[in-house]
C-alpha cells in the first residue's frame, strides 16, 4: 500500500485536489469527554466512535464515503452561511441560507449533572459533579421564512463492516427507531416522523420562522433518550453550563490571544476521558501527513511523552483537577518487566494495541492503509522515562508534596534510563527504520536523571540525589562530545549532521543555559534551515531512514516548539511574528491538525491534534510571561 512511486513528470497528489472528502481542517469537533465527533460543514458527522474514543465508529464517512451518514439540515443545500462555537463552548452552531429562509442547528454531545454510576463507561476516577449524557443532542429552529429539513441517519458499525438493522419502537407513533450491528444497539428519537429505508432511516418536515425541531442519538444504558424539543434545549443549555464553568477554573491571562487560548484549552479538555483521566493524542485515525500516501496513524491513545507538556499546559492554566486526575492515570499503569513504560497506552491503561489495517476502507482522499491500534506501542524510545519524571516534578513542585504511589515510580523510571540512555532507539518520532543514538532520546535520559535527583531531594535522599545528578552530567557531556556538529548545532543522532526540530526540546527543558551559543546556534539552524515558508519540518524526509515513503508537511507542533524555544533565547521578536503566523493557520474554528502543508495552506494528519494545542498553550505562555517581565525591567 502506500503512496505510488513518483515517475519522472508525475503529479504528487495535492492537499487541496478536488475530492468528495471536505478538507480536515473544516470539520467541527464536539466532545463530552468521553468520546468526540466531527461535523462536516455540509452538517452530517464524519466520525463518531461509541461509547469512548477508541471503540469503533459508528459514522466514518471521514475515512470512507460508504461507513456511516448522519445529517441534518436544510434539503439540497449543502454550503452553510456560518458556523461558530457557542463562546467558551464545544457547542456548535450552524446557521443555513436556504432560497426560501433561514434556520440555525445547534448541538452537542452532551454533558450535564451526574446522577447515577455510569454502567456504559465505568470510572475508575471519583466521579465528577457533571459527566457525559451518551448522547448527541440536535435541535433545529427556523429563523425566518420557510425551510424543508431532512433527518438522514445510516449508521455502519465496526468501522463501516456492519449495516444498520433497523427497527421502529412500537407505541412511539414514528419517532423512536433503534439501530442494531455488531453487538450494539443506537437509539434515535426526533419529533419528526421517521420512516425506515433499509439500512437507514428518514424524515421532513418544513419549517416555518418560530418552528422548531429535535433529534437525538443514544447509546446510554438503557437507551434513555431525549423525549421532546424543550429537553433537548435543556440537555444543550446543560452542556454550555459545564463548559463555561470547567473554563471559568482556568487561568486565561487578559491578553489579545486569549480566544486561541481558551479554545486549545477546551480542545485538550475534550480529548480528556474523563473515567480514566487519559489524554488522547486526537480524536481519529488515518488521516493521512502525506496526501494519498501512507504515513498514516491510530492516535486515539495516550502518548507517555505528552505527559509533560499536558501537565505543562494544565499548570499554566491553573487547572490543577485535571493535571492531578492525569498523574493518577499514570501511577496506575502497568509497567514492562524491567520496570519501564510504554511509550503509549489504551485510555483504559491496557497495554496491547496491537496494530490491523482495514482494507475495505478507501481512506481520506485515497490514503492507504486505514489502521486501528498502533503497533508503534512496544517500540524502544528511550525518551519516555525523562516525559514521566518532568511530569511528576511538575506536579510535586505544584501539590507541594511527593504521594508516596508516585515515587516508586520515580525509581523505576530513573534505573531504566541509567540503564538504557547508551543504547540506540527509535527517537521520539517512533522512526520505523534503524536504531539509532538520537540527540533527543539521550536529551530526555538526562530530563530522566536530572527530575528524579530532584525528586530525590525533595525526600532528602543524599544517596540518590548524588548517583542520579553524576549520571545525569555523564550524559550530558556525552550528548555535547557526540551530539554536536563542527558548527556546535545539536544533529539528529550521532550518525549524522542532520537537523531534527525535537533538538528544541534542549530549550524548552533547559538541557544548556538560554544564554549558551550552542543552544542559540541549534534554534537558529532549525529556524533557518529546517523550515518551509516559515513552517519547521520534524526533519528532512529524504535524509532520515523513518522506514516509509513520501514527504510530510510541517509539524505544527515544532513550530510551536520554535516559539518556545526563540522566546528562552531572547528571540522575542522572532517568537512573536511565528506565533501570529501559526494562530493565522487556524481552522475557521481555531482548531489545529498535526501539520500544515504550506503549498497548498490546508492541515494534514489527525484532527483535533492534542499535541498542536498544547504546544500553542506553552508557546504563548512563553511570549506572554517574557512581556510581563519586560513591564518590570
Amino acid at each position: 500500500m502506500g503512496e505510488m512511486a513518483s515517475a519522472p513528470g508525475a503529479h504528487v497528489q495535492s492537499a487541496a485536489a478536488p475530492s468528495p472528502f471536505p478538507p480536515i481542517a473544516d470539520y467541527a469537533f464536539l466532545s463530552d469527554c468521553h468520546t468526540g465527533a466531527l461535523i462536516s460543514p455540509d452538517g452530517s458527522v464524519g466520525w463518531l466512535c461509541v461509547p469512548s474514543f477508541d471503540s469503533a465508529s459508528v459514522f466514518g464517512t471521514l475515512l470512507d464515503r460508504q461507513a456511516g451518514y448522519f445529517r441534518i439540515g436544510p434539503f439540497g443545500v449543502h454550503h452553510p452561511t456560518a458556523r461558530a462555537y457557542e463562546p467558551g463552548t464545544n457547542v456548535l452552531i450552524t446557521t443555513w441560507k436556504t432560497p426560501s429562509g433561514w434556520v440555525e442547528v445547534r448541538e452537542a454531545l452532551t454533558m450535564g449533572p451526574s446522577e447515577d454510576e455510569d454502567e456504559v463507561t465505568p470510572h475508575s476516577r471519583p466521579p465528577a459533579d457533571d459527566d457525559a449524557d451518551h448522547q448527541l443532542v440536535r435541535t433545529m429552529r427556523c429563523l425566518e421564512g420557510s425551510v424543508e429539513m431532512e433527518l438522514v441517519c445510516e449508521p455502519v458499525f465496526d468501522y463501516g463492516r456492519v449495516p444498520a438493522e433497523w427497527t421502529m419502537v412500537t407505541d412511539s407513533g414514528r419517532h423512536i427507531a433503534d439501530a442494531h450491528g455488531a453487538g450494539q444497539t443506537i437509539r434515535l428519537q426526533t419529533d419528526l416522523a421517521l420512516g425506515i429505508e433499509g439500512d437507514r432511516v428518514r424524515a421532513r418536515r418544513t419549517l416555518t420562522a418560530g418552528d422548531e425541531v429535535y433529534c437525538s442519538l443514544s447509546w446510554q444504558a438503557g437507551l434513555a433518550s431525549v423525549p421532546d424539543v424543550q429537553e433537548a434545549g435543556r440537555r444543550l443549555s446543560a452542556t454550555v453550563r459545564f463548559w463555561r464553568a470547567w473554563l471559568d477554573r482556568a487561568r486565561i491571562p487578559d491578553h489579545h490571544w486569549r480566544d486561541p487560548i481558551q479554545r486549545a484549552a477546551l480542545v485538550v479538555k475534550g480529548l480528556t476521558y474523563m473515567p480514566t483521566g487519559a489524554t488522547i493524542a486526537a480524536l481519529t485515525t488515518s488521516l493521512p501527513e502525506t496526501p494519498g500516501g501512507e504515513r498514516n496513524w491510530d492516535y486515539r491513545y495516550t502518548w507517555m511523552r505528552d505527559s509533560t507538556f499536558t501537565l505543562q499546559a494544565l499548570h499554566y492554566l491553573n487547572l490543577d483537577w485535571e493535571a492531578d486526575e492525569f498523574m493518577q492515570f499514570v501511577a496506575d499503569l502497568e509497567p514492562n518487566e524491567d520496570g519501564s513504560l510504554q511509550i503509549m497506552y489504551g485510555i483504559d491503561g491496557r497495554r496491547d494495541l496491537t496494530e490491523s489495517i482495514r482494507n475495505d476502507l478507501s481512506g481520506y482522499a485515497g490514503a492507504h492503509p486505514v489502521r486501528i491500534g498502533n503497533g508503534a506501542f512496544d517500540q524502544r524510545q528511550n525518551d519516555v522515562f525523562g516525559a514521566v519524571l518532568d511530569c511528576i516534578l511538575l506536579h510535586s513542585r505544584r501539590s507541594q508534596r511527593l504521594p508516596r504511589r508516585l515515587w516508586a515510580l520515580v525509581e523505576s523510571q530513573a534505573r531504566c534510563a541509567e540503564a538504557v540512555w547508551r543504547e540506540p532507539d527509535q527517537g521520539i518520532w517512533e522512526a520505523r527504520g534503524k536504531p539509532q543514538h538520537y540527540v533527543s532520546s539521550k536529551l530526555m535520559c538526562w530530563v530522566a536523571l536530572d527530575r528524579a535527583a530532584k525528586l530525590a531531594d525533595i525526600r532528602s535522599d543524599a544517596e540518590l540525589v548524588s548517583r542520579w545528578r553524576a549520571t545525569a552530567e555523564e550524559i550530558k557531556q556525552d550528548i555535547l562530545t557526540n551530539g554536536l556538529t563542527d558548527a556546535g548545532v545539536l544533529r539528529q543522532h550521532y550518525e549524522t549532521d542532520s537537523l531534527d526540530a525535537s533538538a528544541l526540546l534542549a530549550a524548552i527543558f533547559g538541557f544548556l543555559p538560554h544564554d549558551d551559543p550552542r543552544l542559540r546556534a541549534t534554534v537558529d539552524a532549525i529556524a533557518d534551515e529546517l523550515t518551509e515558508d516559515g513552517f519547521v519540518l520534524r526533519y528532512r524526509t529524504d535524509e532520515t531512514d523513518d522506514g516509509l515513503s513520501g514527504r510530510e508537511g510541517s509539524f505544527l507542533i515544532c513550530s510551536f516548539w520554535l516559539v518556545s524555544a526563540l522566546a528562552i533565547t531572547g528571540a522575542h521578536q522572532r517568537a512573536r511574528d511565528l506565533m501570529e503566523r501559526l494562530l493565522r493557520v487556524a481552522s475557521p474554528l481555531g482548531l489545529y491538525a498535526e501539520e500544515f502543508d504550506v503549498a497548498t495552506g490546508r492541515h494534514l494528519g489527525n484532527f483535533p491534534q492534542a499535541f498542536s494545542h498544547l504546544a500553542l498553550i506553552e508557546a504563548a505562555g512563553r511570549i506572554i510571561m517574557a512581556e510581563f517581565q519586560q513591564e518590570f525591567d
